[in-house]
């Protein structure tokens, strides 16, 4: 799995890492900001927060993987 970030979702090298996943067949997250830009069309599922403000996008985008690693960590140690 392929957990992309990006804040505006147009980011050319993480748009290319997506791409590619795709073509490898790996399944793919986006966390975008704003209205996920073009990454959203590429990706599995996307994480968006509606926001324009970019401080408050990746404070959410830290929380979001914060919690996504728990989650996994918890599914390899319950």
């Amino acid at each position: 799995m392929l957990i992309a970030i990006s804040t505006s979702g147009n980011s050319e090298n993480v748009l290319n890492a997506v791409k590619t996943a795709k073509l490898l067949k790996i399944k793919t997250i986006a966390l975008t900001g704003a209205d996920g830009g073009r990454i959203k069309d590429y990706c599995d599922i996307i994480l968006n927060v509606p926001s324009n403000v970019t401080n408050n996008i990746q404070e959410m985008h830290t929380i979001s993987y914060h919690i996504i690693c728990d989650i996994v960590e918890n599914s390899f140690y319950s």
